[in-house]
Order: structure tokens, then C-alpha cells, then sequence
């Protein structure tokens, strides 16, 4: 098997124990498939991101031993996307939503997993707002607190690797999702698609609190002119002794602090992959090691 994978860190705090155990499936499924490794930066979040947290992340991977093929940063692909929002905008799939935060909470009905599903309040305006970009008006002037995406009322069905099947309606998941937020940035369900199209990835290798947006993510891709989607594999995460998912506040203390607390890479290694049940204690590992017991459980 050949192909690309990708490590997509966000620089808005430096890395943790869930990040390198992240890193250990992409490097893990990149060993065991013959893939080639991208990492990218997605700072698609210029409000939070701090360059700091970049320098961070170079830094971590560096210490651990980590290698890549090819890399990139999202800040600096802005024109990609406004190609891909034109592209969109010529099918008609986007318009601009003036709802505010208070107002989407008290207008909309919530998911089983209380994620709100947006009902197209706005979706009237969407007619007007063309024919003013058609008649090539001040854009600065009408661009909307938040562009959305026009999901198609249909279920998409896709495969992953470690899950099984799934059929899910993205219209009934979260209906008409933001791709532009009110301050103008890009959303992370809009840039990761483009990206992965433009950068020829293959496989995702991601954590399993990310898998609800693959539908949404396919239509968009779909949208975008892709032809198939992906390979999907959504890995476990760490976790406390009821199986419940550690929140970012008990993974807080980063990898940078362990490493200049005088902790060592195979001290962290071992220590990710027993909190993760792959190794029945915190038997320091080597990078190679760690990689290999993750491997042989794809």
C-alpha cells in the first residue's frame, strides 16, 4: 500500500500526553501501510495560536525522535481557500448566518450528543446575498458574521478501520456547519478538507472524539470535487479508571514541561502507552517499541 498520512497538531497550547499518542498511531499506521508522513500545522485559529506553541511542537517531535517526509502550515495556504469558498460559492452551497451565539443555543434542537443541529434560519438571505456578489458590490461590505455550508439532506456511509460501518446523516448530526467564523477565519471542518485534498492524504489516523465530523467532512470533500474519501482509522483514547476520557485540564501538564522536568522519552512513551492499555505497565519504550506494540494492534 502506498499514500500519505498526516500529524495535524493546532498551536494553541504545546502538546500532551494525548498528542504523542496520536503521534504514535499516525507513525504507527505510516510503518505498517508504506505511507509517507505530512505534518501540518493547523493554526487556522490565528486568535488562540501562538507562536510559541508552534516552536513547541517542532521542538517535541524533534526530542522524541519523530521524522517527516513533507510539511505545512495552514496560515500561509489563505489563497487555497478562498479558491476553494469560490468554488462552493459557484454551486450555491454557502450563505452568509447572522445568528449569534445566544441565538443558535435558544433556536435549535441539540444532538444526542448535545451539539447543536443549526435548522437554516438564515438560508432566506442566501439569494440576496449572490445577487450582490454577482453585481460585484463591496464584498468587505456584505461578508457575514459566518459563512456556512449547505449539507445535503442524505446519509453517507463510510468505513473505519478499527470501528466498523457507519451511516450518518450529517443534516440530522449538525445541519449547515460554519466553514468562515464572524472574525473571518477559517473553521477546522473547512480547512482540514481542503488541505487533505490539495496535500493527496490517504489515510486519517485521528482519535475516536473526532469521528462524528467524518460525514460532515466527506460531503464537504464531495463538494470540494474530491472522488473518494479516505482511509479512517479513530484510535482509543487515553483515559481514567471508569474508561471516562481525560478532559484537556488532566492532560494539561504538557510534554515540554515533563521534558524540562528532567522526565525522558521513553519514561513519557511508556508511561502514554499504558494509560492507553497497550502495555500492562509504564515499562519505559523506546520510540521504535512504542511504535511497534501500536502497530501490531492496527
Amino acid at each position: 500500500m502506498s499514500g500519505k498520512i498526516r500529524f495535524a497538531p493546532s498551536p494553541t497550547g504545546f502538546l500532551h500526553e494525548g498528542h504523542l499518542l496520536s503521534a504514535l498511531y499516525v507513525w504507527a499506521a505510516a510503518k505498517k501501510w508504506g505511507l509517507k508522513i505530512h505534518l501540518r500545522i493547523e493554526d487556522h485559529d490565528q486568535s488562540r495560536m501562538r507562536p510559541a506553541y508552534v516552536e513547541g511542537i517542532y521542538e517535541d517531535l524533534a526530542w522524541f525522535g519523530f521524522h517527516y517526509d513533507s510539511e505545512s502550515i495552514q496560515s500561509k495556504r489563505w489563497p487555497l481557500y478562498e479558491q476553494a469558498i469560490s468554488k462552493l460559492e459557484a454551486q450555491g452551497l454557502v450563505y452568509p448566518c447572522y445568528c449569534s451565539r445566544k441565538q443558535l443555543e435558544a433556536e435549535n434542537p441539540k444532538s444526542e450528543t448535545g451539539e447543536i443541529v443549526y435548522q437554516g434560519k438564515c438560508l432566506t438571505r442566501r439569494e440576496t446575498w449572490f445577487d450582490r456578489l454577482t453585481n460585484r458590490e463591496g464584498r468587505r461590505e456584505i461578508e457575514p458574521h459566518n459563512l456556512r455550508f449547505i449539507v445535503p439532506d442524505k446519509v453517507i456511509q463510510w468505513h473505519d478501520l478499527r470501528l466498523g460501518d457507519f451511516a450518518e446523516n450529517p443534516k440530522l448530526q449538525c445541519g449547515d456547519f460554519p466553514i468562515r467564523d464572524r472574525e473571518g477565519q477559517w473553521t477546522y471542518q473547512f480547512a482540514v478538507c481542503v488541505d487533505d485534498i490539495d496535500e493527496g492524504i490517504t489515510h486519517i489516523v485521528r482519535g475516536e472524539d473526532i469521528r462524528s465530523s467524518t460525514a460532515r467532512q466527506i460531503a464537504l470533500r464531495e463538494a470540494l470535487g474530491a472522488k473518494e474519501p479516505p482511509i479512517y482509522l479513530h484510535h482509543a483514547l487515553i483515559s481514567d479508571s471508569t474508561g471516562k476520557k481525560l478532559s484537556k485540564r488532566e492532560l494539561a501538564y504538557s510534554l515540554r514541561q515533563e521534558r524540562e522536568a528532567g522526565s525522558s522519552p521513553e519514561t513519557l512513551l511508556g508511561r502514554v502507552c499504558f494509560k492507553a492499555k497497550l502495555q500492562e505497565s509504564p515499562t519505559p519504550l523506546s520510540l521504535d517499541q512504542a511504535i511497534s506494540l501500536i502497530e501490531s494492534r492496527i
